[in-house]
């Protein structure tokens, strides 16, 4: 290939992972152009095809080596709680009796009421004091309190 067409495919190279990066905005191919700049210097410098991509590949690798961390630690998600987490491990009163079988059941937890099903599949009387398990998309799990074990 000739020293022109070496230039555009550099800097095709530099656009295309720059867009590709823009997209994604995950920083997967941040490194990529990274190297791609470094071959499009060599081939400007008159660097030969082999070196230009020993550059690409050595500069692709010693980005990814020392900023993966950085971005790993910066991209790593925030779990927050929601007010629903709350509720985990709370006392709540059953409001209308808990029968796994007929998929009925409700209760009061910290003045919200909530559709709940029993984690031992036992049918749990209305007035019976239990506890919050775990929270399944829109239904909380309970057991009873004698039943409970953290």
């Amino acid at each position: 290939m000739n020293q022109t067409a070496m230039y555009i495919l550099w800097a095709a190279a530099i656009v295309i992972f720059g867009v590709v990066e823009a997209l994604t905005v995950q920083l997967v191919s941040i490194w990529f152009v990274c190297g791609a700049i470094g071959a499009f210097i060599a081939s400007l410098c008159g660097a030969n095809l082999l070196t230009q991509v020993l550059i690409f590949v050595g500069i692709t690798i010693l980005a990814l080596i020392f900023t993966r961390p950085l971005v790993k630690k910066r991209l790593k998600p925030k779990v927050q709680s929601t007010n629903a987490d709350r509720c985990i491990g709370k006392e709540a009163v059953v409001t209308q009796r808990i029968d796994n079988l007929s998929a009925t059941g409700q209760v009061n937890v910290a003045g919200s009421i909530w559709t709940a099903r029993s984690a031992e599949d036992v049918v749990i009387e209305e007035g019976t004091t239990v506890k919050v398990v775990r929270i399944e998309g829109v239904k909380v799990i309970v057991t009873t309190i004698k039943e409970y074990k953290e």
